[in-house]
């Protein structure tokens, strides 16, 4: 919804600024500087921003720099931290404290240590990478991250040391290798399109950077706890919509609540601590609906400060007495949370590569990143829309408050424009957005930009940046970064061989120019099919979107696959990204994860209906089979309470059928896990929602005093 800050930070000195104002629980610029020798200081940094491999001597003198820090700051303990298959984070605390030989206690930690750890590899989702007793895998200290401390409420400290998480046999188990290979693989493609156009001086690597919105809800703790279905899945299975939901529009953007700004502002000075550089909050469109921003940062530190802000947002919420909801769609009807995606490539030194300038036309650089993202998304739309795929997900996409499933490119009439004169005769001039008078005197003159924005584009340009609207919320954004930066590695690559193919060696600039424009040209008659500014959400899209040739993957069950296909497995190899096992391997694992969600959703919605809605509903219908049966003893005629009983009767029967006929969907068995997702999707899912459709509709006539869960009111509508 909100835009995040403009400001690319690519040095890492955005998030050194934030923490000085607040502390120091991040081991990085200033703190780094005061604890390490100068010249184990460079060679590090050189680590970190210039992408080049870690010295190994350097790795003893920050160890123990690094421990001292922590112990300084009240750490006892240290771990790696890491981003296994769950899509959650991982630890194993180990304490500094170490028993000599001759028994003298010593507090230690050694290069060995900070660089690698050693957890079990056969516990975690692996896609059949590593079987139960095939237990070794390894953490690698990431560098590029800083180290951060996280402190608990209690006041216990750790050192939190980022890592990436292999197997014994050396494939990546986790979400941080495949993305740091998918940076230098895009790196690598775009330094070729620098050196075409002779822009590559001074330049050692381009980057990725991402700034991420968070959008979360916010519950009373005490309604929490008693909604099992919340506690179990984070969303509610059952629920009737309330009187007044957002159809006023009061919430979005509104005061703040005083019990909710003071908790945002304890999210913030934690967040700034640990050096998340947090720029934005309000309310979203949903009552008891919020959202944060930060500004941009590489994408690698990006993507952890993603995990660490989910983190804070729920242990500050529980604080506060709230509960910090962070599905994609915890109230059905009600405006789900997305994690929107913001994605650009800049260079070491600062520049952003996909700020189009103040004359586009005369831009062929920027032209080229765009047709490279344009192409790369047309080619790959299965995989980007793979790549955000779940359960949770499937709930909100589509559904007017998120992105269709259909992959599409927003551009604006700016960039629209030039796209149609590179069809043509080629482009020469730029639409520009001119000024806004808003007729009032003490009103200024607003600059209008020359494009609008389109909330209903899941892949939409907004200004020197592409918005990728489709993630959800409770996702890692490292899976979807990395599907990105590899596609547009490979459009790039395409673009580079075929420009450097026909122009030839030591071209001259009127050749290079040329050519640049002729390979534009075919890639935007080939490839603008998959850019639409129009309204996304409307019928004649998706009809247009068909005759287009888009695929429209509704569900996760046919997006998924995607992952399992030649054309996949050969992309990901070309640019050592993943293995074809590796692949496999997530694939493999998001099915599952897809498969066991929806069972628990259903074993839990099952438990709900069996102990507690059914219940009610039976206490309710004997409420009023007295009512019927006093009325008849008093010889008074009462047809309308009658045939609501005997409507309550026949309700209760079809809810009691529809909970067998969904115990008796989930109950099958598969070994195929593909085939297995099918039969959710096509069978479960839809058990579930029949059986919630008789309860919202019971729920509406059940006496308050008898209802046992929180209402949708009570949770949404408190503050």
């Amino acid at each position: 919804m909100s835009r995040t800050s403009q400001q690319h930070s690519v040095n890492g000195s955005t998030q050194t600024r934030a923490s000085d104002v607040y502390g120091t629980l991040i081991f990085s610029g200033d703190t780094m500087l005061k604890r390490l020798p100068s010249d184990v200081y460079a060679s590090l940094q050189k680590t970190i921003q210039d992408g080049r491999a870690l010295d190994p001597a350097v790795a003893n003198t920050v160890a123990v720099a690094m421990k001292d820090w922590a112990i300084d700051n009240g750490a006892t303990h240290y771990c790696h931290w890491f981003q296994p298959l769950t899509g959650m984070t991982a630890e194993k605390h180990d304490a500094f404290l170490s028993i000599l030989g001759d028994g003298t206690a010593i507090e230690k930690l050694s290069g060995s240590q900070l660089i690698q750890g050693e957890p079990d590899a056969s516990s975690f989702p692996s896609g059949g990478i590593r079987d139960t007793y095939e237990a070794r895998g390894y953490t690698a200290w990431d560098p590029t991250s800083p180290a951060f401390l996280l402190r608990n409420p209690g006041g216990v400290t750790t050192l939190c040391i980022p890592t990436a998480f292999v197997s014994w046999t050396g494939e990546a188990l986790d979400k941080k290798t495949p993305l740091l290979r998918s940076i230098r693989a895009v790196s690598e493609q775009a330094m070729r399109i620098l050196k075409i156009f002779g822009t590559d001086k001074g330049v050692n690597q381009v980057v990725a950077t991402l700034g991420c919105e968070q959008e979360y809800f916010l519950i009373d703790r005490e309604l929490f706890k008693q909604r099992l279905d919340l506690m179990i899945t984070g969303r509610t299975l059952v629920g009737a919509m309330p009187p007044k939901g957002h159809q006023l529009d009061d919430h979005y953007f509104g005061a703040i609540p005083d019990r909710v700004i003071s908790f945002m502002s304890k999210v913030e000075e934690r967040l700034f601590e640990l050096g998340v550089p947090v720029k934005t909050r309000h309310n979203e469109v949903a009552p008891g609906q919020y959202e944060i921003a930060p500004t941009f940062e590489l994408s690698n530190i990006a993507c952890d400060h993603q995990m660490v802000c989910m983190h804070v947002l729920k242990m500050t919420a529980r604080e506060h007495g709230f509960e910090c909801l962070l599905h994609e769609k915890p109230f059905a009807g009600v405006n789900g949370s997305g994690k929107h995606n913001n994605w650009s490539l800049a260079t070491n030194t600062g520049i952003n590569l996909l700020d189009p300038r103040e004359e586009t036309h005369h831009n062929l650089q920027f032209l080229t990143f765009l047709c490279g993202v344009i192409r790369a998304v047309d080619t790959h739309a299965d995989l980007l829309r793979a790549s955000i795929a779940s359960a949770a997900n499937d709930h909100r996409l589509g559904a007017n408050e998120a992105p269709p499933a259909i992959m599409s490119i927003y551009l604006g009439s700016m960039l629209t424009d030039i796209l149609d004169q590179l069809e043509g005769s080629g482009p020469k001039k730029t639409i520009k957005g001119g000024e806004l008078d808003l007729g009032a005197g003490t009103l200024p003159l607003l600059p209008r930009a020359a494009s609008d924005r389109n909330r209903t584009s899941p892949f939409a340009f907004t200004g020197n940046k592409f918005e990728f609207r489709a993630v959800g919320s409770t996702a890692s954004v490292a899976w979807p970064n990395t599907v990105l930066n590899t596609i547009i590695a490979e459009s790039l690559d395409a673009i580079a061989t075929e420009i450097e193919k026909k122009a030839g060696k030591n071209a001259s600039a009127a050749k290079l120019d040329a050519t640049v424009r002729a390979v534009l040209k075919e890639i935007v008659k080939k490839h603008r099919r998959v850019c639409f500014d129009g309204d996304g959400y409307s019928e004649a899209w998706h009809k247009e979107a068909e005759k287009r040739g888009l695929p429209n993957m509704r569900s996760t069950a046919e997006a998924l696959p995607a992952f399992d296909t030649k054309k996949a497995r050969d992309l990901f190899n070309k640019y050592s990204v993943l293995s074809s096992k590796e692949l496999h391997a997530r694939a493999e694992v998001l099915m599952e994860l897809y498969v066991t969600v929806v069972g628990i959703e259903a074993r839990t919605l099952a438990t709900m209906v069996r102990t507690q809605i059914l219940p009610a509903a039976t206490r309710a219908q004997c409420e009023l089979a007295d009512a019927v049966g006093s009325s008849r003893a008093a010889g008074v005629e009462c047809p309308d309470e009658e045939n609501a009983l005997r409507s309550w009767v026949n309700s209760l029967a079809k809810m009691r059928a529809a909970l067998a006929e969904l115990e008796k969907a989930e109950a099958k068995e598969y070994d195929d896990t593909a085939k297995h997702m099918r039969q959710c999707r096509d069978e479960v899912v839809p058990a579930m929602a029949k059986l919630r459709e008789l309860c919202d509709g019971i729920e509406k006539w059940t006496p308050a005093d008898l209802w046992p869960l929180p209402t949708y009111a009570e949770m949404l509508l408190d503050r």
